[in-house]
């Protein structure tokens, strides 16, 4: 059986990571004002200038049922079946609105990942290797939720105000952040995200903190790969990064910038380092 890895944008993937996999994308809708584009056709230092002129975040809007059948359908011509991973169901509608249009059709899986950014494509790599000795979707499908929960997606972030602009955090700990010139983590924990450590500094040493924190709590890695990933951050801080996971001994490092649909929502020099946290399971 021929089988279909499909992707919504906010997965955060490079061109080149996409073809390679052959990964079917299908993109969020993002509303500067009275223009309307799709996930990936601005870049998103367009994005960090309308906020910041207009003091207010872009609009992102989850895909509908209807461009999901659309998107099922033209796979389907190709295809036998579709594994289908969507953002955390906590944090859009595009997972309820790609179950509905499922509904239309055999052979279409769709996977809420509970995460987002490359966190959903570690899940999607997952199920393309198991493409290559697996035949049965619903097989594969029922492998890769058993490795949802070891997701480890964590952030640091430069800045509070997109956060506190999209509504992610209060006024009183913008104000602190700032005061006490903090950046904080951001963690995806049971499809959410929250704060879950605060660090002081520039930004490449906070970086460098913040991985080998992350590395030492999250200390069961499957280390065949692990994503930098970033929205618009400094060589220094991508350098930084790369230097505490190649130590930590990953085999493949992947790094990616984040699209529009996450990087709205947490500004310039968020960077974060996304792995596998279960030892290597095959």
């Amino acid at each position: 059986m021929k089988i279909a890895i499909s992707l919504d944008s906010a997965c955060d993937l490079s061109e080149s990571i996409i073809k390679e996999n052959d990964f079917k994308i299908i993109p969020f809708g993002v509303t500067m004002g009275d223009r309307f584009f799709y996930d990936g056709e601005v870049d998103t230092l367009e994005i960090f200038e309308y906020a910041d002129s207009h003091k207010t975040l872009p609009k992102t809007n989850a895909v509908n049922e209807e461009a999901f059948k659309e998107h099922f359908s033209e796979i389907l011509k190709s295809y036998d079946a579709i594994i289908h991973f969507d953002i955390s169901s906590d944090m859009s509608s595009a997972y309820a609105n790609a179950v509905k249009a499922a509904e239309n059709f055999e052979n279409v899986f769709i996977i809420d990942s509970r995460t987002l950014s490359t966190g959903i494509a570690l899940e999607a790599l997952y199920a393309k290797k198991l493409t290559k000795t697996e035949t049965d979707p619903a097989v594969i499908v029922e492998k890769v939720k058993e490795r949802i929960d070891v997701v480890q997606t964590s952030f640091v972030i430069e800045r509070l105000d997109y956060l506190y602009k999209g509504g992610r955090c209060s006024s009183l700990a913008l104000f602190g952040a700032n005061l006490l010139k903090l950046r904080p983590e951001i963690e995806v924990k049971n499809g959410k995200m929250g704060s879950t450590a605060k660090f002081r500094g520039r930004m490449k040493d906070v970086v460098t903190k913040y991985c080998a924190q992350t590395l030492e709590k999250y200390n069961n890695p499957d280390k065949s790969v692990i994503f930098i990933t970033h929205s618009k951050a400094t060589e220094e801080m991508v350098e930084a990064a790369r230097a505490v996971v190649k130590e930590a001994g990953f085999e493949t490092i992947y790094e990616t910038t984040a699209g529009c649909t996450v990087s709205s929502h947490c500004g310039k020099n968020t960077l974060g380092i996304l792995y596998i946290n279960d030892g290597g399971k095959d």
